[in-house]
């Protein structure tokens, strides 16, 4: 994420050290997969503890990505000027203090103000994984090494299925967010205890060291990706794919088999817990035949109006299986996201890899908290008509995911590698 010399320091493989660091990274990862996946097993009872309206629940799952996503920038300065371990050991606690405080809340805005601290003390996770694995592992292995790193990370959405259904169903989705808390302060104290990251990245195979920035340069790097004309369409469609997913797996999901197909609360989370099983082999596999940067473009294009054409189906289809089919091959292909991130890392020079990765996560949570919100006023919007809400919600994201990629295809393109 800084700038970089280069230094004669022969290739090596990655030590088992990086690999024990890389996992207790992902467990951070995983956790904060947990906190944005828990609208859809909390959306039902918080609706009937609280009243809230559809539009109030949108704004409940998307504060936690609106502050994840804000806080990306930051955390890359962060991670820039202080290192992997100081950033996370620092933020996370606030996760922690976010998942008790929404555990004790009385009212609606002790809610939010929960969620939002869980966001930024999330903030860090992924980026945290990205950063470590672009500075410590093989150039060739990055798409291999982080669809791995998403594939275990989504182990923390396994438990915002089955589990957590039972948890809120036998005691109250107040116990589900004081369990998640208990488990937040296990993986602050793994990363206290394994992560040491080296301040030279000597075990990097490309031997490059990182010169420490100053605050100022730090913040003018990730300003000036801006002014690359090619980072727009790197935004536009990372600020709708994940977004697509985590709306339906981490907030419609759910309510959508209860409401429209009668299903109880832990059948509903069993099939939460399939889709979540489903979505860790995404990753593994896209990462595993990434094409390269001659084709990949053209994949993440037609992943992207495939995903439309599912949601399309939902739209329409009352058929519970076909519904439910639907969402699963939605979960498998969302993988592709992986190839996203090596996109990104192909379209910007090396000493921009970190913040760039940096402004393409904010744009990926930014874009959530923006659906999340944008679709639970369109589920308001559409009962308010008298209509049901799902079809037209699941038509808006299919509508959203068509435009994305077409701006990704007609805003100006990187350069070609050289």
């Amino acid at each position: 994420m800084t700038e970089t010399k280069d230094r004669a320091v022969p290739a090596a493989p990655p030590s088992r050290a990086l690999w024990a660091m890389l996992l207790a990274l992902i467990a951070g990862f995983a956790l904060s997969n947990s906190y944005r996946t828990v609208a859809a097993i909390m959306a039902t009872p918080l609706a009937d503890e609280m009243g809230l309206s559809p539009q109030a629940l949108g704004v409940f799952a998307g504060s936690f990505h609106f502050m994840f996503g804000a806080m990306q920038i930051f955390m890359g300065i962060a991670i820039d000027l202080w290192g992997v371990r100081r950033t996370i050991l620092v933020a996370a606690p606030l996760a922690i203090g976010g998942a008790w405080l929404s555990a004790a809340a009385s009212g609606y805005g002790m809610l939010l103000l929960g969620q939002a601290l869980i966001g930024v003390g999330c903030a860090p996770a992924f980026l945290a994984c990205t950063v470590f694995i672009s500075r410590h592992f093989p150039v060739q292995q990055f798409a291999a090494v982080s669809g791995m790193a998403m594939a275990i990370g989504t182990l923390g959405m396994l438990f915002t299925g089955t589990p957590l259904a039972w948890l809120v169903q036998t005691t109250s989705w107040r116990v589900g967010y004081g369990v998640l808390g208990a488990l937040s302060v296990a993986a602050w104290i793994w990363v206290w205890r394994s992560v040491h990251e080296p301040a030279v990245a000597a075990d990097s195979p490309t031997g490059h060291a990182r010169e420490r920035e100053s605050l100022g340069k730090a913040a003018r790097g990730f300003a000036a990706l801006f002014t690359l004309s090619h980072t727009w369409g790197v935004v536009a469609l990372g600020f709708i794919t994940y977004a697509a997913f985590i709306s339906l797996r981490g907030l419609w999901m759910g309510p959508l088999l209860v409401n429209r197909f009668g299903f109880s609360l832990v059948e509903s989370g069993n099939v939460l817990l399939i889709l979540s099983m489903i979505g860790m082999f995404g990753p593994m596999v896209f990462g595993r035949i990434d094409p390269g940067p001659a084709h990949r473009r053209r994949w993440l294009l037609m992943g992207t109006l495939t995903m439309a054409a599912l949601f399309a189906v939902i739209a329409v289809s009352h058929n519970a299986w076909v519904n439910i089919a639907m969402a699963l091959v939605i979960g498998f292909l969302i993988g592709f996201v992986v190839l996203q991130y090596a996109d990104v890392r192909a379209a910007y020079p090396a000493a921009l890899t970190g913040r760039a990765m940096a402004v393409f996560t904010m744009a990926m949570f930014l874009g959530i908290a923006a659906m999340q919100w944008f679709t639970g006023m369109v589920a308001s919007l559409a009962q308010a008509h008298g209509m049901e809400a799902f079809g037209p919600v699941m038509g808006s994201i299919a509508a959203l995911l068509v435009l994305a990629a077409l701006a990704f295809r007609l805003l100006p393109q990187p350069p070609a590698p050289t």
